[in-house]
């Protein structure tokens, strides 16, 4: 069974930084890619950053050069660090990881007052 475990989402101002980790149960290469999603009220679930198992990574257009995915592969654990957060940031962050499935954190709030 696969357990992904988010944490770091808090309240923050515009500007500020904040870090999210996912730490899974085992080894993070039984995973094709690891990533972070995020859904705000009322919208629904997007991409925002993954890493592939070649340490490759993916960011959506609205977040290049503001937030940055690393892993920590001794301790199964995947990082989002998130800078100049703004406003339209504030959402339901969700750490997934993908093999031959699709496993779900279970959410991390992040807001970011303006």
């Amino acid at each position: 069974q696969v357990q992904l475990v988010e944490s770091g989402g808090g309240l923050v101002q515009a500007g500020g930084s904040l870090r999210l980790s996912c730490a899974a149960s085992g080894s993070i290469f039984r995973f094709n890619a690891m990533g972070w999603y995020r859904q705000a009220p009322g919208k629904q679930r997007e991409l925002v950053a993954l890493i592939y198992s070649d340490g490759n990574t993916k960011y959506a257009d609205s977040v290049k050069g503001r937030f940055t995915i690393s892993r920590d592969i001794p301790k199964n654990t995947v990082y989002l660090q998130m800078n100049s957060l703004k406003p339209e940031d504030t959402a339901v962050y969700y750490c997934h990881a993908k093999n031959w499935y699709d496993y779900w954190g279970q959410g991390t709030q992040v807001t970011v007052s303006s």
